[in-house]
């Protein structure tokens, strides 16, 4: 086999089996160094976070170019895999043939040889995924995404895309993107002096999704048990470290199936996506524990170990009242709990993974399913120590009565939601679902403390996506 025609391989995939085998590399230059008629190039193609070393000594006709790269700069390269001399890798590559593709001039590369904080990166997110934190990041989202999609998969259930513009607020909080093909600068009026949405594109007043959820209660009442997993938007304050504008949901819903029997199915998916990045990604896993939490992969486990207890909102708030610590935020009934209330229930009065149900109506979506008792909602929420709520949830309302009592009070016009209301009318079902943000599940996963770290394109990066207004 000639050097042309050597197999091409990620570094990940290269093993023992490869040993003193020509093989075809790509990838680009993190460091380089030189000794006497030498060159020690580490090359890394994304696939770990190691990479592996090439050495490129001065017989390659075009070692003086080779000898002059810096970081960056991207690379083909062609040699024999053999076994290291050097510690801390098993193997490098005695390279016999090297193509530089593209150069990246050390005085102008951003990314030099040296720490760079995570806020300057936001600053050029068109190169941070060159970096050992965002690739050991992304390459943990990609198997988390890859586990979200088996795991369903494996149970028969039916992967929905629902509508990204949409008419329904699913929340019914108001916070959502407008969409419209009016011109804004001369907006056509009614008489009555509002915006005239008939004459807009979809002949009424539509926005981005905050979330697919009602669509997948569609669809469960037809399949029985589906899921999406898509891009939702929220437009609330997102420059903080929790926020984001546009992120990714995960929405199962389940027809046939109550409150109990999703946290049974809830605890059992949570468990098995960590078990996944535990058993995948040990050596990325160890570089953000070393880097951002010294903590990360024992609380990793302890989540997987560790069987989630259940308490109700009612229980939840007498154990803040008693416990004798002073939050920002006041805690009495009817309140909505705030992250130092979910941490602290989590990790100091259990230390362990936490299902709170049961919370009052009033502060709830109007399709959570009523107790018995009127005050209370079948809903449901994840709290995980180190983060608070990681997934949110509730059995819908199937009653078509109290769901349109309820959609009364809180002020939603009917008309909208007819076709929801139908639902319950025509062969309706006791049904379930949850929702969990891809985001703030790898922020969980990788130990990142700001949420922009976990996403490819922040909104507040300058490029390739548009930058949120500053107050």
């Amino acid at each position: 086999m000639t050097v042309s025609q050597s197999e091409t391989y990620r570094i990940a995939d290269l093993g023992q089996s490869l040993l003193n085998r020509k093989i075809h590399l790509r990838g680009w230059v993190r460091t380089r160094r030189g000794s006497k008629g030498f060159s020690f190039i580490q090359l890394n193609d994304g696939s770990n976070l190691s990479g592996l070393q090439i050495i490129a000594d001065e017989k390659l006709e075009n070692y003086e170019e080779i000898s002059k790269l810096s970081t960056g700069a991207a690379l083909e390269v062609w040699g024999t895999l053999v076994e290291s001399q050097g510690r801390g890798q098993d193997f490098e590559l005695q390279s016999e043939q090297i193509l530089i593709r593209g150069t990246a001039p050390g005085e102008e590369y951003p990314l030099q040889k040296k720490g760079h904080t995570l806020e300057f990166l936001r600053d050029i997110a068109h190169l941070r995924p060159r970096t050992n934190t965002l690739g050991a990041v992304f390459r943990i989202r990609n198997t988390l995404s890859q586990a979200i999609h088996r795991f369903f998969q494996d149970r028969g259930f039916l992967y929905v895309h629902t509508p990204i513009i949409t008419a329904n607020d699913a929340e019914g909080a108001g916070e959502m993107f407008h969409v419209t093909s009016l011109d804004l600068e001369q907006l056509p009026k009614t008489k009555a002096g509002k915006v005239d949405y008939d004459q807009d594109f979809f002949g009424t007043d539509v926005s981005l999704t905050v979330s697919g959820q009602l669509g997948a209660e569609v669809f469960a009442l037809a399949f029985t048990n589906v899921y999406t997993f898509g891009p939702t938007f929220r437009a609330e304050n997102s420059n903080t470290a929790r926020h984001l504008a546009e992120f990714w949901m995960i929405e199962p819903e389940m027809a046939f199936m109550d409150l109990q029997g999703m946290l049974v199915l809830t605890e059992e998916f949570l468990r098995e996506l960590l078990k996944e990045c535990l058993d995948r990604h040990e050596e990325d896993l160890a570089f953000l524990q070393k880097m951002y939490d010294q903590e990360l992969i024992s609380g990793l486990k302890h989540i997987c170990d560790t069987p989630f207890e259940t308490l109700t909102y009612t229980e939840a708030v007498k154990i803040l009242e008693n416990s004798g610590k002073s939050f920002e935020f006041p805690v009495e009934w009817g309140c909505d709990l705030q992250s130092e209330h979910e941490r602290y229930l989590s990790e100091v009065h259990l230390g362990g993974p936490l299902n709170l149900i049961d919370y009052p109506k009033d502060i709830k979506a109007f399709y959570m399913k009523q107790n018995p008792d009127g005050k209370t909602v079948a809903a449901m929420d994840v709290l995980f120590p180190r983060l608070g709520e990681i997934v949110g949830g509730s059995q819908r309302e199937d009653d078509g009565e109290s769901l349109l009592h309820l959609m009364r009070e809180k002020g939603l016009p009917e008309e909208t939601y007819q076709w929801y209301l139908e639902l319950r009318r025509f062969g309706t079902a006791p049904h379930s679902g949850f929702g969990l943000g891809l985001e703030r599940l790898v922020q969980f996963v990788t130990g990142m403390k700001n949420i922009r770290d976990v996403i490819p394109f922040p909104s507040s990066s300058p490029a390739p996506v548009a930058t949120m207004k500053k107050n």
